[in-house]
């Protein structure tokens, strides 16, 4: 029985082990859930905390470029006949010089040209009134008989040449008709004689062949042929050339008197027109007369406006920046000079695409440059509506020169202005306040 006993207490043992092992791990368990979620809210505490000291981001820094109000204006030549370049007569400013909207800066070589033909449209145009106010007064008894007496004398003077080129179309006419008739019957002759020579060669080639005459005078007869064949073929050669030549001279002829006539016609009407006109004052010859002093007038005001075409204007008030073409060289392809309005200057900055949204117009911006004489002022006047490739490139070699931006406009402050107004094109940070 004691044997029982201990053996029951002995396999109890085990199942208290196992208990307690069981709550050991259940209880290593809860702490290390509790740890987990103790480091989890460190974790978040501290990036709560990371989060609240990063300061937030109140300006945008960009790099730009100084330029006038309006971009840099460059001034060239009217455009001319390809080849043919224009060329600066006399360049009247300076670099620096100030020039207000209108005024000139230049005189072409070609203004000398282009007054002598202004002048000699005002001219036309005198004229034009002159012969206006004859028309309006009408003609003199004196004009009309002379008028008159011209047209007698053209229409005596075409029927005298009308008669005596008919005269000269049947002069040439009969020429050839009897030139023509001749060699036709020289060839006649010619014809018959070729026969006689044919028919006497075979007789004696006959002959020659039954052995009843001898070489030479086979020969003869031969020669005789050849030569009757020859004349007959240069007889209608010449009769070809009498019958060309003659034709040729009759319609060169004639093509005369249809001139003659056509032009003595014109003369006629022209003559008989001019005494009609002269004859009678006529409403319709008055409004002639008016509509030729407009169209001289037409022709002064072109002639004037390409006079000023050799007088190179400033469209508007600006500063002299640089000069391309002097006196007495070609204009080059960069014009003559380059002008721009630096009374009022511009900062054009370069934004970066992902910044701009956060640029808006009036931001306050604040713009340096080594090359300044301290900072520079302006607020943001507006934004441009594309997205381009960056122009203006940082001296730091890790920059990425493939960015994208989009330009800012920025306006200078009255003070700023007059600290930019020499330095157009240079490079400058800017900072906009957000």
């Amino acid at each position: 029985m004691p044997e029982v006993g201990l053996r029951g207490s002995e396999s109890s043992k085990p199942g208290l082990r196992q208990r307690i092992l069981l709550v050991l791990a259940i209880g290593f368990a809860i702490a290390g859930i509790v740890r987990f979620f103790q480091v989890k809210s460190q974790a978040s505490s501290q990036a709560q905390t990371n989060q609240l000291t990063v300061p937030p981001i109140k300006t945008v820094t960009a790099l730009g470029r100084l330029e006038p109000k309006g971009k840099v204006i460059k001034l060239s030549a009217p455009a001319t006949t390809p080849g043919q370049g224009s060329r600066v007569e006399t360049l009247l400013v300076r670099e620096g010089f100030k020039v207000k909207a209108g005024q000139a800066i230049a005189i072409l070589d070609n203004r000398t040209r282009l007054q002598a033909a202004y002048q000699e449209a005002q001219e036309a145009v005198k004229l034009a009134q002159i012969n206006l106010a004859k028309v309006q007064a009408g003609a003199k008894q004196g004009e009309i008989e002379a008028q008159k007496s011209e047209v007698a004398r053209i229409q005596a003077q075409i029927a005298g040449d009308e008669r005596e080129q008919r005269e000269a179309v049947a002069r040439l006419e009969a020429q050839w008709l009897g030139e023509t008739t001749a060699q036709q019957a020289t060839i006649n002759k010619l014809v018959a004689e070729l026969n006689n020579a044919q028919v006497e060669f075979r007789r004696y080639q006959q002959l020659y062949a039954e052995g009843a005459i001898s070489q030479s005078l086979f020969d003869s007869k031969r020669l005789s042929l050849d030569t009757a064949t020859q004349q007959l073929s240069e007889a209608r050669a010449n009769l070809n050339r009498i019958d060309n030549t003659g034709r040729k001279q009759i319609n060169e002829a004639r093509t005369a008197l249809a001139r003659i006539n056509a032009t003595g016609n014109k003369q006629f009407s022209s003559a008989v027109a001019t005494l009609d006109q002269i004859a009678e004052v006529r409403p319709i010859d008055v409004q002639a007369a008016k509509a030729e002093v407009d169209r001289a007038i037409a022709a002064a005001k072109q002639a004037k406006a390409n006079l000023e075409q050799a007088y190179v204007r400033s469209p508007q008030d600006g500063v002299v920046l640089d000069i391309h073409t002097r006196s007495g060289e070609i204009v080059s392809d960069q014009g003559i000079v380059e002008i721009g309005q630096t009374s009022q200057m511009y900062a054009v900055v370069e934004v970066y695409q992902s910044d701009i949204r956060k640029v808006r117009p009036q931001q306050q911006v604040r713009i340096t440059s080594n090359s300044l004489p301290g900072e520079l002022y302006g607020k943001v006047d507006w934004i441009g509506w594309k997205v381009q490739r960056q122009d203006i490139i940082n001296a730091d070699p890790s920059e990425n020169i493939d960015s994208r931006v989009v330009e800012v406009y920025v306006r200078l402050g009255e003070a700023s202005s007059i600290k930019a107004a020499k330095f157009t094109n240079l490079q400058v940070k800017a900072v906009i306040s957000l």
